[in-house]
């Protein structure tokens, strides 16, 4: 089954710090763009950080600049983000997301609404993120 797993979401207190893993399951990771996009209650689902193919571009929202770190280990076929510095407000759903053949990360991190759900080729279906006190 070709699927996309996330991992490593739950409660944190403010200024605390997670980590969240994407793995990918029945093929491989190495050729796609990876982005993680999060949806909070009554929102849009947004772009938070993506990365490319090779790890070499990477782009993130300007919420979580120097908070949130996106690596991949092509080996393990997982990307990760490091979370630091949480905030209330990064409460949400975290979803993964892959696809081939997207022009920028920039790009695929500015995508949304039915370009955004349809234009991945595959989702992950999420792990929550809780921050609070």
């Amino acid at each position: 089954q070709l699927q996309l797993v996330e991992s490593g979401g739950g409660w944190v207190q403010p200024g605390g710090s997670l980590r969240l893993s994407c793995a990918a399951s029945g093929f491989t990771l190495h050729y796609y763009a990876i982005g993680w996009f999060r949806q909070a209650p009554g929102k849009e689902r947004e772009g938070v950080s993506c990365i490319g193919s090779s790890g070499g571009s990477t782009n993130y929202a300007d919420s979580v600049k120097g908070r949130f770190t996106i690596s991949r280990d092509n080996a393990k076929n997982t990307v990760y983000l490091q979370m630091n510095s949480l905030k209330p407000e990064d409460t949400a759903v975290y979803y993964c997301a892959a696809v081939i053949g997207i022009t920028t990360v920039q790009d695929m991190c500015a995508m949304s609404g039915g370009h955004l759900y349809y234009g991945m080729d595959y989702w992950g279906k999420g792990t929550l993120v809780t921050v609070s006190s």
